[in-house]
């Protein structure tokens, strides 16, 4: 890549291919911070491509060491990825030790962990998502707050746990639970994909536990959005606008659990447009 403009370009060509809820939030952002992270993004997205690619697992682990290498030397890359990020590096505070965080995450899932309390599933969320709240604040800035890292990463936490919920059919149908055993125990599931590939509850207890973990999802909201109003404007739209798409989901997982049963829940183009609206004007989703 001739020039860190090209790089930028390529970033941004990534993310709004790949990532459309979150083009959704950045595109209130200014253009220079809307650059960023769609690097910051672009970066995070091919970390999470090697764990959800074709490759076996043996080769995955080797292409994470060897990213984990790259992030540790990314000044004077010739990767246009690489190249942006560490020239976002020295214009914005974002804690590059995030990106590590993230593989720690995808290594995670590569090895087939399970998660057997909630505690231990946080761990995961906060890797692959709390980290990206991290990114993500070190492009915002904020108002002198100690707790503003944690505000943002407990905002990632609740996406992610959002996501979870979201696809447990898809998940299961890879081979990989989320959900924590001790919640599956104590509410007496056992995750099942019927002939068709829809999961099955027989008697309603998945409903009642994606009931239960929506509910605790929502608090994590309630502590996220704390970040809000630390941000500039523009920021706090932007934030606003990606906790409002995903809580939004989470509502109607909340409402109707069954819906995530047979489909992957999403909010249409308008939908999502509406929401970023209200972010701008300063509104809730």
């Amino acid at each position: 890549m001739s020039t860190l403009e090209e790089a930028y370009r390529e970033c941004e060509a990534i993310t709004r291919t790949q990532a459309r809820n979150f083009y959704y939030g950045i595109r209130l952002l200014p253009g220079a911070k809307r650059a960023v992270l769609c690097a910051v993004y672009a970066l995070a997205r091919r970390i999470d491509d090697i764990g959800d690619g074709d490759l076996p697992t043996e080769q995955k682990v080797t292409a994470l060491a060897e990213l984990r290498r790259a992030l540790g030397n990314m000044d004077g890359s010739s990767d246009p990825v690489l190249a942006a990020v560490a020239d976002a590096a020295r214009h914005y505070p974002i804690p590059l030790g995030a990106f590590v965080e993230i593989v720690d995450g995808v290594q995670m899932d590569v090895t087939g962990r399970s998660y057997a309390t909630f505690d231990e599933l946080v761990v995961y969320c906060r890797c692959v998502a709390g980290s990206v709240g991290r990114l993500c604040l070190g492009v915002f800035g904020s108002k002198p707050d100690q707790k503003a890292s944690a505000y943002a990463d407990a905002l990632g936490i609740a996406l992610q746990q959002t996501n979870i919920l979201r696809d447990i059919r898809e998940d299961l149908g890879n081979g990989r639970i989320y959900l924590p055993q001790s919640d599956l125990d104590r509410f007496g599931v056992e995750l099942k994909l019927d002939e068709q590939g829809n999961l099955v509850d027989k008697d309603g207890e998945l409903a009642a536990l994606i009931s239960f973990s929506a509910e605790r999802a929502r608090q994590w909201y309630t502590e996220g959005l704390h970040l809000m109003p630390l941000l500039d404007r523009r920021s706090a739209a932007c934030c606003g606008a990606m906790a409002g798409i995903y809580s939004r989901l989470l509502a109607r997982i909340a409402a109707d659990p069954t819906a995530v049963y047979d489909k992957r829940m999403s909010l249409s183009g308008r939908q999502k447009a509406v929401v970023a609206t209200r972010a701008l004007m300063g509104l809730s989703a």
